[in-house]
């Protein structure tokens, strides 16, 4: 129904946007991988997918045409909703999901937040003559390094708690991970090595 967003960035998180299109915000909620390659554009253009419910209309926008895809091929498997499917884009980059799914790697999937064995099975036997047919290879661009700060800290754990997370086990994991890396991590690498910690 919604193809595609192009207007005005006015707000940025690392789990959503807005977007202003003639005067409209649009809410849109994205990965980690969308979130890293938006930087800080003022001009944006998102692709994206309009999930209806009962209660709800939510967009969900992508910067690659081959996120876009592979959110709507795991959002094709039973058991994967929109959100886990925005999860598993969150926890693994694009090419690292096809990987898993085209070698047969159920603990990769599994590892995500909210995915059982038997979904990691289904995802891969569904989807593995589908993947990596389109030769998708944009890579994955880190941010910047930044010196932590308690804004990174914030950040990190309210997209934590917005993703599901039970926020003192979101503020252990953030806290495990800043110990490890002595704070020079940035910030979509936090949210990321936090969502695989166990």
């Amino acid at each position: 129904m919604i193809a595609y967003l192009s207007g005005k960035l006015v707000f940025k998180d690392p789990t959503y946007v807005i977007i202003d299109v003639g005067g409209i915000g649009y809410q849109v909620k994205i990965s980690l991988q969308t979130y890293s390659k938006i930087k800080d554009e003022e001009a944006i253009r998102l692709l994206t997918f309009l999930h209806i419910k009962e209660d709800a209309h939510t967009l969900y926008g992508f910067k690659e045409e081959s996120e876009k895809r592979l959110f709507l091929l795991l959002i094709s498997i039973n058991g994967v909703g929109p959100n886990t499917g925005l999860m598993i884009l969150s926890s693994l980059s694009t090419e690292e999901i096809e990987h898993a799914i085209l070698s047969g790697d159920v603990a990769t999937i599994q590892a995500v937040k909210g995915i059982g064995v038997k979904t990691a099975q289904r995802i891969i036997l569904e989807l593995k003559d589908k993947v990596g047919k389109s030769g998708s290879a944009d890579l994955h661009t880190p941010l910047g390094f930044l010196k932590t700060s308690n804004k990174i800290r914030e950040e990190a754990l309210q997209a934590l708690i917005t993703l599901g997370f039970p926020k003192a086990l979101a503020e252990k994991n953030i806290t495990l991970i800043l110990k490890k890396t002595n704070g020079e991590i940035s910030l979509e690498d936090l949210i990321k090595a936090s969502l695989k910690t166990p």
